[in-house]
């Protein structure tokens, strides 16, 4: 067991996840797939933009411009106005990227809760599954929720830049 929780702890350091042993220890003595869950969120964060990089300001302006009634166009039209009004792109970019992870939170708590749905199909439910080497679901993702904050890539679980936690 010590030989299994070291290697997952080294492989948990080496994907990048903070406090690797925690997760490691939580897969060896716990059972559940941590490995796979770290995985997915930090894919999932991967699509959240990043505070650091503020091009996709001027790429969403630069595009309603070409195509002012195209998809998405009304985003960089309010970008536009925001700027215009003074917000900067920081700002900017922290609510965005907020309302992004805002989102993610959510659709992992509907991956195990489907909320109210009518009578006539409420029997329906969907999850998330590690899959087997025959593609067929091994293993289910629970409680994705519970770690969408903690594994904020900038380690402040959303909070706002500059302000302790």
């Amino acid at each position: 067991m010590k030989e299994e929780l070291n290697r997952l702890s080294a492989l948990f350091k080496k994907l990048g996840a903070r406090d690797p042993e925690d997760w490691a220890s939580s897969q060896v003595r716990e059972g559940i797939p941590q490995l796979a869950r770290y995985l997915f969120l930090r894919q999932a964060w991967a699509a959240i933009i990043s505070e650091d990089d503020t091009s996709w300001l001027q790429a969403h302006i630069d595009a309603s411009k070409k195509d002012p009634t195209g998809p998405y166009a009304g985003v960089g039209i309010a970008l536009e106005r925001l700027r215009g009004k003074g917000a900067t792109n920081d700002e900017l970019t922290d609510l965005v990227r907020g309302m992004q992870a805002e989102l993610m939170f959510r659709i992992c708590y509907l991956l195990e809760d489907p909320g109210d749905l009518e009578k006539e199909v409420s029997h329906m439910a969907w999850g998330l599954f590690v899959l087997g080497d025959n593609e067929q679901p091994v293993e289910p993702l629970t409680g994705l929720h519970e770690s969408v904050l903690e594994t904020d890539p900038t380690g402040r679980e959303m909070r706002p830049r500059g302000k302790p936690g």
